[in-house]
Formats: C-alpha cells, sequence, structure tokens
C-alpha cells in the first residue's frame, strides 16, 4: 500500500491487526473467566444458527456488499475473458480447496476421526463472507469479488451435500474402514437457508441501499460521502464476530491447547497452500493484480458459518467435529490479515508495472 493510502486509512483500519488479536483475548478470556457465557450465547440460536455471530457476520458484509457496483457487474460478466475468471475459481475452490483439505485432515488426524471430520466439513464449505473484508483490505476487485461470491454460494447450495457424502461416507470409508466413514444427512433446503441468511440477506440490503441512494443522491455523493461512512461498521462487525466466537470455545482452547494445535496445523497449512497456490495459478495466467488477489482470498477462505451449523446440526454442539469447525475460523483470521499484507508485498513486487503499462483490468495484459 502506498503512503497517501496509509495515510488515508481510518483509526480503526490502520492498526486492524492489533484490533484482532485485541479481540481474540478478549473472546478466549470470557469464555475462560466465564464459562457458563457459551450456554448462554448458544441459546441465543434459530435452529443451527447462532444470532449472535449471525448479527456480527450481517454487521461486517453490508458495507462492502453495499459498496459493489452493480450497475457495473453485467460488464464483468459478459467479458471476454469472464469464462476463464469463473472457471478458475470454481477448479480453486470445488476441485482443488476440497481434495487439498481431504489429504491434509488424513495426513495429520489419522488418529482422531471427528476432528478429521470437521476438518473435511470446513473445507468443502466455501467461502461467502469473510472474503469480501480480506479482499477489500487487500484492495482486490469488489465487483468480481461479489460475482465469485455469488457463484460459489450457488454451486454451494447443490454440492454440499453431494460433496459431504462423498468425502465423509464413501472416500473416508474406502480409506480407513466403516469406523472413520459417518452419514452425514444434510438437506438442499438447510444449505440454502445458511446461504440465504448469511449472504442473501447483507447482497439484498447492499442492492436495495445502492440503488435507492444512487438514484435519489447520485453516485458521487454514494461513493464519496455514504460508501466511507458505512466503512467502519463492517470492521466493527468482524470484531464482534471474532469475540464472540472465541468466547464459545474460551475455555476449550485454554483448557485443551495440544487439540487446538492439532487442529489448527493442518488448517495453517491448508490456507497457506490454498492462498500461494491460487495467486500463481493467476499469476501465470495473466490476471491483474486486484482480480489474483481475489482469486486467492476467495480459494484460501471458507464458509466457517455454514460448516459449524451442519456440524451442530449433525453431531451436537458439544461434538469434537463442531469444535474442529469452530477452530477455523480461528485460524483463518490471523492467518487471512497476515496474509493480506502478503498480496500487498506481492503486488509491490511483481506488478509494480501494472497500472505504468495500463494494464488490462481482467488479464493484466498490456
Amino acid at each position: 500500500m502506498t503512503d497517501e493510502g496509509k495515510k488515508r486509512l481510518s483509526f480503526l483500519d490502520r492498526f486492524l491487526t492489533l484490533w484482532i488479536f485485541i479481540a481474540m483475548a478478549i473472546g478466549v478470556g470470557i469464555g475462560y473467566l466465564f464459562p457458563d457465557v457459551a450456554g448462554i450465547l448458544d441459546a441465543f440460536r434459530l435452529d443451527t444458527v447462532s444470532l449472535p455471530i449471525a448479527v456480527g457476520l450481517l454487521v461486517m458484509m453490508y458495507p462492502p456488499l453495499a459498496k459493489v457496483k452493480y450497475e457495473e457487474l453485467r460488464r464483468l460478466v459478459t467479458a471476454k475473458e469472464s469464462k476463464k475468471v469463473f472457471g478458475t475459481s470454481l477448479f480453486l475452490n470445488w476441485v482443488i480447496g476440497p481434495l487439498l483439505m481431504f489429504g491434509l485432515a488424513w495426513a495429520f488426524l489419522p488418529d482422531l476421526p471427528e476432528f478429521r471430520m470437521g476438518l473435511i466439513m470446513v473445507g468443502l464449505a466455501r467461502c461467502i463472507a469473510m472474503v469480501l473484508i480480506w479482499n477489500q483490505l487487500a484492495e482486490g476487485d469488489c465487483e468480481y469479488c461479489a460475482v465469485l461470491v455469488a457463484l460459489n454460494s450457488i454451486f454451494q447450495i447443490f454440492m454440499y451435500s453431494l460433496l459431504a457424502y462423498l468425502f465423509i461416507t464413501v472416500l473416508s470409508g474406502w480409506i480407513g474402514g466403516a469406523a472413520a466413514s459417518a452419514a452425514v444427512n444434510v438437506s438442499v433446503v438447510d444449505i440454502a437457508k445458511s446461504v440465504f441468511i448469511f449472504l442473501g440477506i447483507p447482497f439484498l440490503a447492499g442492492v436495495i441501499t445502492r440503488y435507492a441512494l444512487v438514484a435519489k443522491k447520485g453516485k458521487e455523493w454514494y461513493d464519496g460521502k455514504f460508501a466511507p461512512a458505512i466503512s467502519p461498521l463492517a470492521l466493527i462487525g468482524l470484531l464482534f464476530t471474532i469475540v464472540v466466537m472465541f468466547a464459545l470455545k474460551g475455555a476449550y482452547i485454554i483448557g485443551q491447547p495440544l487439540d487446538v494445535a492439532r487442529v489448527a496445523v493442518p488448517l495453517v497449512t491448508y490456507f497457506l497452500l490454498m492462498f500461494f497456490v491460487s495467486f500463481w495459478i493467476s499469476y501465470r495466467l495473466k490476471f491483474s493484480y486486484a482480480l489474483s488477489a481475489t482469486q486467492s482470498f476467495t480459494a484460501a477462505s471458507n464458509n466457517f458459518e455454514l460448516a459449524i451449523a451442519v456440524c451442530i446440526g449433525v453431531w451436537g454442539i458439544a461434538s469434537l467435529q463442531a469444535f474442529a469447525a469452530v477452530i477455523g475460523p480461528l485460524m483463518e483470521v490471523p492467518v487471512l490479515i497476515g496474509l493480506v499484507n502478503v498480496a500487498l508485498w506481492i503486488r509491490k513486487r511483481y506488478y509494480a508495472g501494472e497500472q505504468a503499462n495500463g494494464s488490462d483490468a481482467v488479464t493484466g495484459e498490456g
């Protein structure tokens, strides 16, 4: 990020990494000092959806979705390179991602089937939430990010149940026998409900807000005044969500650090491999920096809301599968915020001449 860009950052943005680690520490402290808080927070639940987490995520996702220039999406979808962009995203998210997490779960947790199942469920749930924040911080392409998130959401509705059966029941049983497999009954309706809550609601709010206010006040006012004014809500929602998630498992995190470490190692390995492999593939395909960053963060992130909800619905809130799923975002948050800085360094190192050469917005070709 340029010095000028840093000067424009708000106080909250400038020290985001610090705020995230403080939020993590506060959450763990609350969960450890007040063990009953997990039960209290879990009481505020609608079916398998935690309302406190849902509120935090909805607040977090609204600003980046309200900033998307929806009137330009048709141009992106019909661009000549759109098939390559969308095809790459689907390949990374629905072939490479699930297979990589499955392999890492078996490699690192061969003796812990419950943790292994939880990790596999996380790997199958492609990101539709926090990627909007990581992409925004890394100065990726917000419009393409919105399209890719929508595309992955559609695939998620129809593919999650099928892939859960394939990886948890069929492939796990083939590798480790009957004791290593389990039946996972997840309906398309349940998945669609989760996608609608965590993506549909803020998406509709963003669309309505943009079209209504642009029509009334104009684009200049909307992009120059309104959008910057609501930006802090995204990070406030993120920090609130982090506190709640860590508070839910604070006592377990402190009481069972070795279990946390066993789950954390394959997760961190997954995030790093997916990020760098995706960036390398995007670079080789001559995508611009903005689009490469968007592809990489979309592929490296996961829809932990869905994975946690499914694990709770199938195995129960006290299950080790649910615990492993909860560890997912606890590792994703610090790792991905670190990768935001890595992405900005990659831009400086490998895309320095992009703007000066008048590169194309999609492919990076001059």
